[in-house]
């Protein structure tokens, strides 16, 4: 009979022990993901959001989860360029390396013109763009809002009258500024 209160209190702190052990367990996991997340949106931030697919991933948000979870390079992105992978390098404390030519080269900001005149209204640019920057209906004239537009080229392969041209953006009031002095 003497052991048992001994017993009783060697079982009641093994207890208390595991209960301790996995609501840590519980904290630690779900403070992890949350970080996870946020690191996810930190990288999704810095990308360019053209949602081009030039990366491989189907738009920025998943490459930026890609880069966390899978560790993915961070030199996919030639819409972003040089100032995508320095300042991803900068936020998650890695060497800066050169663009994958692989998944394409940097070019000059582009954006879509439709030669309204030409196109046949098939909507599939509409059904290609990942930005919705182009507007029309079925078997009317389609046109691209070049404000939304990121200049992904994915509008040029469905088009079957290749009325699609992708062309240096205008120069706006809003967008203008000074030349720099030499």
């Amino acid at each position: 009979m003497s052991f048992v209160i001994p017993f009783l209190l060697v079982v009641f702190a093994l207890i208390a022990t595991g209960a301790l052990l996995a609501r840590l367990s519980r904290t630690n996991t779900s403070t992890d993901k949350n970080n996870t997340s946020a690191m996810i949106e930190q990288v999704n931030a810095v990308l360019p959001q053209t949602q081009c697919a030039q990366c491989g991933y189907p738009g920025c948000r998943p490459y930026a989860s890609a880069i966390i979870e899978q560790n993915e390079q961070i030199n996919r992105c030639p819409p972003g360029g040089d100032k995508t992978i320095t300042d991803l390098s900068n936020l998650l404390g890695t060497p800066v390396i050169p663009l994958n030519n692989e998944c394409g080269v940097v070019k000059p900001p582009l954006v879509a013109i439709i030669d309204e005149s030409v196109c046949i209204g098939c909507t599939l640019c509409i059904q290609a763009c990942p930005v919705d920057a182009i507007v029309g209906a079925s078997k009317l004239m389609h046109t691209v809002i070049q404000n939304e537009c990121t200049g992904c080229e994915l509008c040029l392969p469905p088009c079957p009258v290749d009325c699609i041209e992708l062309l240096t953006p205008q120069q706006t009031a809003a967008d203008w500024q000074w030349p720099r002095p030499a």
